[in-house]
């Protein structure tokens, strides 16, 4: 079986900070509904941060990406948690 470390290592560099804010909420099991008015933000944008989310970080799916949140909580919540936007 394969493991998150043990072939792809997770650059969450990538991910913007309102995708690492739903990524540790993603840990929390919550509907994307409860996600999206914890946020203030639409269920559909929820998913689309979900996708974007497996999507860069190389995963199958949203549990899986709960699961990659709840195993790294510490290492993503070092990250810059302000969005990133262009300038």
């Amino acid at each position: 079986m394969k493991t998150f470390a043990a072939h792809d290592p997770l650059d969450f560099s990538t991910l913007t900070g309102r995708e690492v804010e739903v990524l540790l909420l993603l840990a929390s099991g919550e509907q994307n509904r409860w996600l999206a008015r914890h946020l203030g933000i639409a269920e559909r944008t929820i998913r689309a941060h979900t996708a974007s989310i497996v999507r860069k970080l190389h995963l199958k799916s949203r549990f899986e990406a709960a699961i990659v949140s709840h195993l790294y909580a510490d290492d993503i919540r070092g990250l810059d948690p302000a969005p990133r936007r262009a300038a």
